[in-house]
């Protein structure tokens, strides 16, 4: 910095306040320095600022499996909020969120001195595994439950189900299966209730759920147990209990792509013989065939919340008990793989 201000022809506090982008300064003098720096290739050196400011201006994430889509895009959102406010993160991917997994990753992100702590906790148990995080830390959970041990952000998974049956409900469908995600999952769990809740206010059957696991795989299983269910009703209409199959909402879009080709191994057509929707919105729904009616999920402001909630602890002095429970509202993605029903029984 002082070769800086010598080129320059400024003062060393005067290339601090163009670095920290401060408003006092001339805009010829700005650029003075900013060609100084240029010229001699100048860095910062984080290890000394972090010295003086007691920062690394660096977060540490401890995420879930990120070979799924939803933590993928939430691990990206962050990122991207991060950088934007000037902050790097480090990442902690763990297959699955247990108490000592936590701490593990905990204590390799303090080792590395970060400012504070996001814990993608999208599993049922996660309350318990952040339970015994130090108050003072300051840290944010994305998901991790509804009376979780810390301040938390998430997409409304209950109200992003309803949009889904209520939208199939509303074509005329007698009721609407569903193809749940795995039991251990909160976002599985938050889909199943608005999934029932909404068939209950219409006191409509309310089928047998199946579940998957979030791959195609799985959905394509489901999908054919869901074949074998419509081929029966088609044989022998009054030996099933089951009730009317024309419609399915899946709890990810991975496993409605399973359930698609399930479908047209059966020789069922979507969505003449049965509608079909998703949840996520993935880039590769709208070319699905046909393309994929869904629920999409705002990662970007999950990342963008949960980063204001992060940097109020780390940089307002927030405490955890002054935060709450940031919800983002789902978007419903009306596309070819629903349509009006029309019964031909």
């Amino acid at each position: 910095m002082a070769d800086v201000a010598t080129v320059a022809g400024v003062s060393h506090q005067t290339v601090s306040r163009v670095l920290n982008d401060h408003p006092n300064v001339r805009s010829s003098t700005r650029e003075r320095v900013l060609a100084a720096i240029s010229k001699l290739g100048y860095r910062r050196n984080s290890s000394a600022r972090a010295l003086v400011t007691r920062r690394t201006n660096t977060l540490g994430v401890v995420a879930l499996d990120t070979t799924l889509y939803g933590p993928a895009s939430t691990l990206l959102g962050i990122e991207w909020a991060a950088r934007n406010a000037g902050y790097f993160i480090s990442i902690v991917s763990l297959k699955k969120i247990t108490r000592s997994g936590v701490d593990e990753a905990l204590e390799y992100l303090a080792e590395q001195s970060v400012d504070g702590f996001i814990v993608i906790a999208p599993h049922r148990w996660a309350a318990t595994a952040l339970a015994g995080l130090p108050a003072q830390l300051p840290a944010v959970a994305v998901e991790g439950g509804e009376a979780g041990a810390l301040p938390a952000v998430a997409v409304d998974q209950v109200a992003g189900a309803s949009l889904a049956t209520q939208h199939l409900l509303d074509q005329g469908h007698e009721t609407v299966w569903h193809v749940a995600g795995p039991t251990d999952w909160l976002e599985s769990e938050g889909r199943v209730r608005g999934w029932r809740q909404t068939l209950e206010a219409a006191q409509v059957p309310q089928p047998e759920l199946i579940y998957g696991d979030w791959s195609p795989r799985s959905g394509h299983e489901a999908g054919r147990v869901l074949m074998d269910k419509l081929r029966n009703r088609a044989t022998d209409p009054t030996g099933t209990s089951d009730p009317p199959l024309s419609a399915v909402f899946v709890a990810n879009d991975q496993m409605a792509l399973g359930l698609l080709r399930a479908c047209h191994e059966a020789g069922v057509r979507v969505p003449e013989d049965i509608s079909v929707v998703g949840f996520d919105d993935i880039p590769e729904a709208e070319f699905f065939s046909p393309p994929l009616t869904t629920v999409r999920q705002d990662f970007a402001e999950v990342g963008r919340r949960s980063l204001d909630m992060l940097l109020a602890q780390i940089e307002g002095g927030a405490k955890r008990g002054e935060e709450h429970r940031a919800i983002v509202a789902p978007e419903f993605i009306v596309r070819e793989s629903t349509r009006v029903h029309q019964d031909v029984s």
